[in-house]
């Protein structure tokens, strides 16, 4: 049996890293078209029971594998990506296909031209073939609306997919695509990474540019978000990272990236923070267990491990973060529902503390007053900062629990999950995302093993400002100690 006869007889040659099947497109062992072939006939295979990839253009990637095909048997290569085949989220602009962001009003905004990141990734030789489901605005850490209905998770249709990039992870993780471009804001790369199994990196602030991945007429970055990779490996997302980041438009006249490399290449040369509770929210249990298990392991490996936090009041940070969060998202509310949040912030100018409240409150408040908050989030910033020049890292959950049970009802601030037994408020969640990004700092997800309710758990790293590299090389350690990925039951 030839080569070709063996990866024509098995797809799961789908489900190694990205990286070596640029590795393999390059040695001749495999073309463009025959990687896409597979990643088709897994989309075939798989995507009724998971509903992640929503929106395909499956003849315009053949036409273009093709093209990649007789380049690469000529010995030409576009870049480190030639021949891969991936998805993108959905709220990517992606020329001449809907970019709806999950909401029905936008079901005709059909851009004409690609994102700059997608754009990226197409001139480094990748082969988009679809579009990943999404919550309505992104807003969800589930990844439903009417437009494209329900994603699930490969590990237990049951339950979410993470969000909003929810639909990007289960693409990855049942090997649908080799790499996936998501977005970031309150933990939609590095949540769904958890849930899956797979791994993510939300970027410094800034770093990956964000034009093409904006709603409908608003041109200026929205403050804390980020895009950024996901995929089945942590050298992938450096290789991603290396193919995204960059200034574009008019920065791009001075400026340039040149991110400092990690310096360490063994756990032993880590000296890393530990802080896997906190007072502010409920985490469960089960999956803390799972994450301070890989914490042990990496100590008996000889990472330097220590207990510990920066000097921040952890309850002030997080209605900080919230209040900046929902002050960037408020931004893009439409009409109507910035007229409800006018009514509804006079519920905590009367002394009303509640989610919904905050909510109301951040997306009306004066630009005086979100000045305040961010003059304060600066402030933490310095601290996070100080912190930093005593650990190389900071390890932390991910979010409060594994993936829970599919809840449609009533709104994301009256949901709730359970943990330990009992139920909690699903969006204390937004404590782990804000952890680290309300301070514009990069973090890796990295998947630990599986937890005792038989899912995946991911642990979060935490690196200084600009320091994406060590944190994705840290993952890269964590992966060769405890595994990395598995593809879910079913999906191998």
């Amino acid at each position: 049996m030839t080569i070709y006869d063996q990866h024509m007889a098995d797809d799961s040659i789908m489900l190694r890293t990205a990286s070596e099947l640029a590795a393999m497109v390059r040695r001749g062992d495999i073309a463009p078209s025959e990687l896409l072939e597979h990643a088709i006939t897994r989309y075939e295979r798989h995507n009724p029971a998971v509903n992640a990839v929503i929106v395909t253009r499956i003849e315009e990637a053949r036409a273009h594998a093709a093209v990649l095909d007789a380049e690469a048997a000529a010995g030409t290569f576009r870049g480190p990506l030639h021949g891969v085949p991936m998805t993108i989220k959905e709220a990517y602009d992606w020329a001449d296909t809907p970019s709806t962001w999950g909401n029905v009003d936008w079901r005709d905004n059909v851009p004409g031209t690609d994102a700059v990141t997608v754009e990226r990734l197409i001139d480094a030789g990748a082969v988009i073939y679809g579009k990943t489901n999404v919550p309505f605005m992104l807003g969800d850490w589930q990844s439903f609306n009417e437009i494209y209905g329900t994603t699930n998770n490969p590990w237990d249709l049951s339950r979410v997919p993470g969000g909003s990039s929810g639909g990007s992870a289960v693409a990855l993780a049942t090997g649908m695509a080799a790499l996936e471009l998501g977005s970031d804001i309150g933990a939609s790369i590095r949540n769904p990474a958890h849930y899956c199994g797979v791994f993510g990196h939300k970027p410094t602030m800034s770093l990956v540019p964000f034009e093409g991945h904006v709603v409908p007429g608003l041109l200026p970055e929205v403050d804390i978000s980020v895009c950024g990779p996901l995929a089945r490996s942590a050298a992938d997302l450096d290789l991603a990272l290396s193919v995204l980041a960059g200034p574009t438009g008019l920065n791009s006249t001075g400026y340039k990236v040149a991110l400092p490399e990690a310096r360490q290449t063994r756990l032993s040369e880590f000296k890393v923070a530990v802080m896997l509770d906190t007072p502010v929210i409920e985490n469960d249990s089960v999956m803390l267990d799972q994450l301070q298990r890989a914490v042990d392991a990496l100590a008996a490996a000889g990472c330097v491990i220590e207990e510990a936090s920066p000097d921040i009041d952890q309850h002030e940070y997080f209605e900080n973060y919230l209040m900046l969060l929902r002050g960037a998202t408020g931004a893009m509310s439409n009409d109507d529902v910035f007229a409800a949040a006018v009514e509804g912030s006079a519920a905590w100018e009367s002394g009303d503390r509640s989610y919904q409240a905050l909510v109301d409150h951040a997306m009306t408040m004066s630009h005086r007053e979100w000045f305040q908050h961010h003059n304060r989030r600066e402030g933490y910033r310095n601290r996070w900062a100080e912190f930093f020049g005593d650990y190389d890292l900071l390890l932390c959950p991910t979010a409060a629990s594994t993936a829970y049970p599919h809840d449609h009802t009533g709104t994301r601030a009256t949901r709730r999950i359970p943990i330990n037994g009992g139920t909690e408020p699903v969006v204390d969640q937004l404590f782990w995302a804000g952890w680290s990004c309300n301070s514009y700092l990069p973090g890796t997800v990295a998947p630990v093993g599986l937890c005792a309710d038989g899912l995946p758990a991911g642990i979060q790293i935490v690196a200084p400002h600009l320091q994406d590299r060590r944190s994705i090389r840290f993952a890269e350690l964590v992966e060769r100690e405890l595994g990395g990925f598995v593809p879910p039951p079913g999906y191998e």
